[in-house]
């Protein structure tokens, strides 16, 4: 099946509007293209469980803090309308950024608390990127259902609080992480890296899971569980650490692990940015 495929805001919400008006449940995909399998995980669930399926492709620039990570981002639309097609998407929502931004921007949802550390401290404003744009598609969409993945934990967490703040009618979907064979997350930004770097990367899921099997052993304090994964990426030197955290579900530090929790990273190999967590949980 192909997708119907929507530049504009107008025709959008007609189209999910119909749909709406013959009975059938509305699931949102949030992307920014070069899909992969994670995102299909994401599409499969929402296939299952909405009448109707969108996909959204925008490459969201308010989010980046760097305009070269920017302009590098992979834009793949005719290949990722393939790939909705396969999996029986409806309708991919693919606007520009005139159509999204049409003048200087003076309203932006920003989240606090939740984004003063992992990501949230080395890249100042993403977050409010993030949320901004998803509730401009949430506005536009009206979603019965969204689906996030759990590989990028502290704006899952960030999308969760506003829509509960805000009292933004949508359920929030999330997806546990899609792995490679050999651990790595999937991630858009995993093309960039050299064959050899792609190698080194696996040191971040190695490490990560050798610290949560010393947690299911018993081990709480979280400077010992971190110190067990820092070992294990300190095995290549490819892999520069930018921080890893054993955070709570407010995303803030924590010494011991005494509830549900997540060990994050976030990684350069090479001069390309991953993130990572597990999650600390029964």
């Amino acid at each position: 099946m192909k997708p119907e495929l929507i530049h504009q805001i107008d025709p959008l919400r007609a189209a999910v509007a119909g749909r709406r008006a013959r009975g059938l449940t509305i699931g949102l995909v949030p992307t920014m293209g070069a899909l992969h399998a994670g995102h299909g995980r994401l599409i499969e669930l929402a296939r299952r469980e909405c009448g109707a399926v969108v996909v959204s492709i925008f490459v969201n620039p308010i989010q980046f803090n760097q305009a070269e990570d920017f302009e590098r981002y992979p834009r793949t639309l005719q290949a990722d309308l393939d790939y909705c097609g396969r999996l029986g998407v409806d309708l991919v929502f693919a606007p520009d950024e005139r159509e999204m931004y049409p003048g200087p921007l003076r309203t932006f949802v920003n989240i606090e608390h939740l984004t003063d550390h992992l990501c949230g401290a080395f890249r100042p404003g993403h977050f409010r990127g993030v949320a901004t744009v998803v509730t401009k598609l949430f506005m536009i969409v009206q979603p019965d259902r969204a689906y996030f993945g759990r590989k990028d934990a502290q704006q899952l967490a960030v999308i969760r609080r506003m829509v509960a703040d805000l009292n933004i009618p949508v359920e929030i979907v999330a997806v546990p992480t899609v792995r490679e064979p050999d651990g790595l997350a999937l991630s858009s930004r995993n093309a960039r890296l050299s064959a050899e770097e792609r190698e080194a990367a696996t040191v971040l899921y190695r490490g990560l899971e050798a610290a949560r099997q010393a947690w299911a052993r018993g081990l709480r304090d979280a400077d010992q569980l971190k110190q067990i994964a820092r070992e294990i990426f300190a095995t290549r030197s490819e892999v520069r650490i930018e921080y890893l955290e054993v955070v709570d579900a407010e995303m803030q530090p924590v010494a011991m692990v005494s509830g549900p929790a997540l060990l994050a990273v976030a990684a350069w190999v090479g001069t390309t940015r991953l993130i990572d967590n597990m999650p600390l949980e029964p």
